[in-house]
């Protein structure tokens, strides 16, 4: 038997339906899928209690492949809460077990990529962008977010027009509401000067990043971060 598929929590429910053109078209998710992934979570702070207040890396496997995000800023209290394979939806239905239960004093946020990759358009990702953003005013209000841009791969290259539409709308939007958003390109240092994804940032799958790919990350990502 299949598992179960479950609507979105009543916090984002609400966060959706407030947004134009989302009301009638709020997708299903199946939280049941990242149960592993929980109970990991669970364990790791069982067995190495987190940092408090900490820097909060969170979204899909670009996040959860940083594998050496503690040493690449050492001294910081960054904390890994990525789950591979996750959507946008998948985020928001986790929020406030994986975001706002860790009291962050910064959420640096990696989401979008799987979207459009399982076919959401630009602008339906860009909504579900300012549906996280609702749910960090009114849960996390002083608490500010960091958008990692969605970053090219060759897998994915023939959507990569959709990508960059979707890189600036939430660009624009958080240009005009600098107070607490800000907006990270980690997307174009990894394209070389034919305009293309370079070979050496990216494994054998030709989507997810190698130890090249996240160095590159770490110097345009880092000027981004709280002390």
């Amino acid at each position: 038997m299949s598992a179960p598929r479950f609507q979105f929590g009543l916090g984002l429910f609400l966060a959706l339906l407030s947004l134009p053109g989302l009301a009638q078209n709020v997708p299903a998710i199946n939280p049941a899928q990242w149960a592993p992934e929980l109970r990991a979570f669970a364990q790791q702070d069982s067995l190495t209690p987190p940092p408090a207040r900490p820097i909060l890396f969170y979204g899909s496997s670009s996040v959860r492949k940083w594998e050496t995000l503690q040493q690449d800023f050492a001294g910081r209290p960054v904390l890994n809460r990525g789950f591979g394979g996750s959507r946008f939806p998948d985020a928001l239905y986790f929020f406030d077990k994986l975001v706002v239960a860790y009291h962050p004093r910064q959420v640096v946020l990696y989401e979008g990529d799987n979207d459009i990759g399982s076919g959401a358009t630009p602008q339906e990702v860009f909504q579900s962008f300012l549906a996280f953003e609702k749910l960090m005013q009114q849960k996390l209000p002083k608490v500010p977010l960091v958008f990692l841009a969605i970053k090219p791969s060759p897998s994915r290259w023939t959507l990569y027009p959709k990508v960059q539409e979707v890189n600036r709308l939430i660009r624009d939007y958080i240009v005009a509401h600098p107070k607490r958003l800000r907006y990270v390109d980690t997307a174009t240092p990894l394209l070389g000067q034919n305009g293309k994804p370079q070979p050496q940032f990216y494994v054998s799958d030709s989507l997810h990043m190698t130890p090249a790919g996240y160095k590159v990350w770490k110097q345009v990502v880092g000027k981004g971060l709280k002390k």
